[in-house]
């Protein structure tokens, strides 16, 4: 529909609503808030990243460090292992060495014990511990006395004691008594020690001929 306007006036325009200063400041309030919440939220996750990246930095070099501790653990524990089989090599070979020093100087000593009884000889000599077993002949009940103190007398010796001692006849025209005897080695040897009275150490007569 067309509209003529037979009056020739000019329509007046609608006049335009002014808006409310209260509205304005509200409005620019709001603006600036929200810009100043970005800020912070911008500045805040800047510096949150920044501590996440070296807390990151931080667990990437002790990660490194303890694999490198686990290394020079396990080099440790090669070297303590191998340090411990070292050990016991020279404590075998300490040990060897000891015994075959302490064997040497036990047959002397019982060879120098031996060398100074008249007509008595060992046939069987054997050790347990620190136990001597001690079989021999000799050409009489004195001289196996004699031996007993001797040995005594060397202060490498203690607890000497006659097992048995019988008149041996494998040779009927000589005639030998056939002993046993067992001794404690003393740890500490004491040469020189006082010897005991032979009457003491003269074992039993023998009651009857051979062995048994």
């Amino acid at each position: 529909m067309i509209r003529i306007n037979l009056l020739g006036q000019i329509r007046p325009k609608a006049a335009k609503q002014a808006v409310p200063m209260e509205t304005t400041v509200q409005m620019l309030f709001l603006t600036v808030a929200v810009a100043i919440a970005v800020v912070i939220l911008g500045l805040t996750y800047v510096q949150e990243k920044r501590q996440l990246d070296d807390t990151n930095k931080r667990i990437a070099a002790l990660r490194a460090e303890k694999a490198s501790l686990q290394a020079i653990k396990q080099d440790v524990d090669r070297f303590e292992n191998e340090k411990s089989m070292l050990q016991q090599r020279i404590n075998v070979i300490e040990t060897l060495q000891k015994n075959r020093s302490g064997a040497q100087d036990l047959l002397q000593m019982v060879a120098n014990t031996v060398v100074r009884v008249d007509t008595l000889w060992l046939t069987a000599f054997s050790r347990t511990g620190s136990n001597l077993n001690i079989e021999g002949e000799a050409g009489s009940i004195d001289a196996v006395a004699n031996f007993i103190t001797e040995m005594k007398r060397s202060g490498y010796f203690d607890k000497v004691e006659i097992n048995a001692a019988k008149e041996n006849d494998l040779v009927p025209s000589v005639t030998t008594y056939f002993f046993t005897m067992t001794a404690g080695v003393t740890s500490q040897p004491t040469p020189g020690a006082s010897a005991q009275p032979a009457a003491a150490a003269t074992p039993a007569q023998p009651a009857a001929k051979g062995r048994s």
